[in-house]
């Protein structure tokens, strides 16, 4: 056996793990590895953990790194009898199943062993099991159609601020890890199709008035030089990256929540693209800046 295929044992929370494959590279441009995939999970754990807590978790998981082929996993892949998991129906699946057996977020055992199957990105639903369809969250996705880049979404991220205080809603931002920004707002009490008729209305609001920066609609044709206001990702059958996620690019980027500040002041899209060591620091030093929207211990 190749020191690479060697299995490491490993207790997390009172459950035994074996890691595999510790040495594969996962992003080649960084040489980044799959132990330091684990390692950033295990580091950003405390305040990752608790916006997945009770989500169904999406992984979209990267056996050959990067570079190579990916999928999107629902269904639960065969786990240890500790993983918890969810039946939750799923209508439209590609795979034409009734319901899909979710991975639940919100305990490190189960994010760790997510990690060793090269599950590099998180995504979520905007509400928690049991509630499904009763959000927690309203979100509005930012997504730059080249040559538009962050730095336009920044300023959509402006315009679509004001509009949410004047609801009484107070967003937090976080960029995409890749290209984008999306915005967050608490709510409660209202189902997912109000969420995205609200995101909608304003979504068009915003096209109406700012039409050479704004656009609500998803044909592509449109989409050049504008920024998509993507107010899609709050129907419950939806999901968008957890905050703190790693993302599959080039480098090991994660979505990043930001300040207002930041986004007032970004002027360059490398301004904030925030690799897994960058978003560590940040968190030292200024804490969980998206407990802002999900509130303090969630």
């Amino acid at each position: 056996m190749s020191p690479n295929a060697q299995k490491v044992s490993v207790q997390v929370d009172g459950h035994k793990l074996e890691l595999s494959n510790l040495d594969k590279v996962l992003y080649p441009a960084a040489g980044f590895t799959k132990a330091q995939v684990i390692d950033y999970y295990q580091r950003i754990a405390p305040v990752l953990l608790p916006y997945i807590a009770d989500r169904p978790v999406t992984i979209k998981r990267y056996p050959d790194g990067v570079d190579g082929k990916f999928f999107f996993q629902k269904n639960a892949p065969a786990h240890p009898d500790w993983v918890p998991t969810a039946r939750i129906p799923s209508p439209g699946s590609t795979k034409s199943r009734e319901e899909v057996d979710y991975i639940l977020g919100g305990d490190l055992a189960t994010l760790i062993w997510a990690a060793n199957l090269a599950a590099l990105e998180l995504h979520v639903p905007m509400w928690r099991y049991p509630e499904i369809g009763k959000p927690d969250l309203l979100v509005f996705d930012l997504d730059p159609g080249a040559p538009a880049t962050i730095v336009e979404c920044c300023e959509v991220a402006l315009l679509l601020r004001p509009l949410l205080a004047d609801r009484g809603l107070e967003p937090v931002a976080k960029t995409s890890g890749r290209k984008g920004l999306q915005l967050y707002a608490a709510v409660s009490g209202v189902t997912s199709e109000q969420t995205s008729d609200l995101a909608k209305e304003l979504a068009e609001q915003l096209e109406e008035a700012q039409p050479e920066l704004v656009v609500s609609r998803m044909t592509r044709a449109l989409r050049p030089r504008k920024v998509l206001v993507d107010w899609s990702q709050n129907n419950a059958a939806k999901t968008t990256v957890a905050p703190y996620s790693l993302r599959a690019t080039d480098q090991p980027t994660a979505s990043t929540p930001v300040t207002w500040d930041e986004v007032e002041s970004c002027r360059n899209a490398d301004d904030l693209r925030f690799t897994a060591e960058d978003v560590l620091d940040r968190v030292a030093e200024s804490g969980d800046l998206f407990a802002a929207v999900t509130g303090p211990g969630r």
